[in-house]
């Protein structure tokens, strides 16, 4: 354990402690969960100090040093340097950074001084503590355990999942704060709560400082969702959701979030800001599509289905060039063999679950379609596809169960007329016996 460890643990210690007490006090499967939670936090506090030994933050994600440096900018312009204090406002006022993971950075610096691996093993937790959301997404859309182990399962162990949750990256924050808000949208559905209004309001709000056009789509899923997901809509029921939707935006203006929000919506939501940022990426070693231009409606939508395929599908095995790339290849396999249960979990939920699945069907349509657009680098759309791959595990999970519960069908149905045709067999034998019988009888008793 490099020489950072102590505090990095205590801290972890510290941020699991919330996860831990909840799990104490749930009932059903409390085993299973504490060692889903456990074990996919063990994982990544050891890839978590290997990448921190090691100092392989550019390696993985050399966004890590960025976030360090800016981050104790930000807490010595916070103790009065008005120098670092003005590195950091030019930083956040470029658009390159999130200013919550900046915070985040500065807050645990306070605690334990400049401690990378602190930050990462509290992503560490936080990444781990996904897996439990997401158990508790699948039980609340399926109540069903075997689709919910599994979707659980896979969110705490699919390795670009478990990657960038063990190092001091956004990713895990925005991954964990995506799943929470769904799973509050989907009490909300079902019943309105303070509780649950509080809950989305934060994990709203924290969406916002670290990448504000994905507060813009969940938020649309969700106020889509208040009325458009309830099993009936009386004068109470509306009153009640009205009500909630006017407390959040309260608390969005309170904290200035409207303003905000719309600052950063004017300055780079338009396609010229938006073919710049995609221009750059393309033109790296791993860029597609380089001479696409968006600047029309027209090229927008022409991009959409190559873009939505490198999103989904990237990097494809020709692509592998890089030892970078080359050590993905065992995911990706995994990945592209999962994605027909993806297709069936999907059409089933559609089908049968759609007022349910509403927000998650909203929300991923809406950000699979952004970031075909925006994306032109397969590194970038690999990272950003975890956005994605945390709702798209829970159909996966689906359509796997449902293939498992087909092929208990098949067997259970072929053991039946097995056993059918024993009993036939059996009646039959049965049957021929009686009948000698009766001729043996019949013959004795005539002489």
């Amino acid at each position: 354990m490099p020489i950072d460890g102590p505090g990095a643990l205590v801290m972890c210690a510290v941020v699991s402690a919330p996860t831990l007490l909840i799990l104490a006090r749930i009932h059903d499967e409390k085993t299973y969960l504490f060692r889903l939670f456990l074990v996919g936090l063990l994982v990544r506090i050891v890839l978590a100090a290997v990448i921190n030994m090691g100092h392989m933050e550019e390696f993985f994600g050399g966004d890590a040093n960025t976030y360090d440096i800016f981050g104790r900018s930000l807490l010595q312009g916070l103790h009065g340097d008005g120098y670092h204090m003005q590195k950091y406002q030019s930083f956040v006022a470029s658009g390159a950074g999130a200013w919550g993971m900046l915070y985040l950075v500065a807050g645990i610096y306070e605690v334990v001084g400049r401690n990378l691996l602190a930050v990462q093993l509290v992503n560490a937790s936080i990444g781990a503590a996904t897996g439990i959301v997401v158990y508790y997404n699948a039980m609340a859309l399926f109540n069903n355990v075997r689709a919910a182990r599994l979707a659980g399962l896979l969110v705490t162990f699919f390795p670009s999942l478990i990657l960038w949750s063990s190092q001091a990256l956004k990713d895990g924050l925005i991954i964990l704060a995506l799943s929470v808000s769904i799973l509050a949208t989907l009490r909300l559905m079902e019943k309105i709560t303070f509780k649950w209004v509080l809950v989305i309001t934060v994990s709203l709000l924290m969406l916002l400082s670290l990448r504000f056009y994905i507060f813009y789509m969940m938020t649309a899923a969700v106020a889509g969702s208040f009325f458009m997901g309830v099993k009936t809509l009386n004068a109470q029921g509306f009153m009640q959701r009205f009500v909630a939707v006017i407390g959040i935006g309260l608390a969005f203006t309170w904290f200035g979030v409207l303003n905000y929000a719309g600052t950063q919506f004017d300055r780079f939501a338009n396609l010229k800001q938006i073919q710049a940022s995609r221009q750059d990426q393309s033109e790296a070693g791993s860029g597609f599509a380089k001479d696409v231009d968006i600047t029309t409606t027209e090229g927008a939508i022409s991009v959409i289905p190559l873009g939505v395929v490198y999103l989904l599908f990237a990097p494809f095995p020709w692509q592998f060039s890089t030892l970078r790339q080359s050590i993905t290849l065992p995911e990706m396999i995994v990945w592209w063999f999962s994605f027909p249960l993806l297709v069936l979990g999907m059409w089933y939920s559609i089908k049968h679950r759609l007022r349910q699945v509403s927000p998650i069907v909203i929300f991923t349509s809406m950000l699979t379609l952004v970031y075909s657009i925006f994306q032109g680098n397969v590194g970038t759309a690999y990272r950003q596809r975890s956005q994605l791959l945390v709702f798209y595990f829970i159909f996966v999970a689906v359509g796997a169960v449902i293939m498992k519960e087909r092929a208990e069908n098949r067997r259970l149905q072929a053991q039946m007329a097995k056993q059918e045709l024993k009993d036939l067999q059996a009646a039959r034998v049965l049957a021929r016996r009686k009948t000698a019988m009766g001729q043996s009888q019949t013959g004795f008793t005539g002489l």
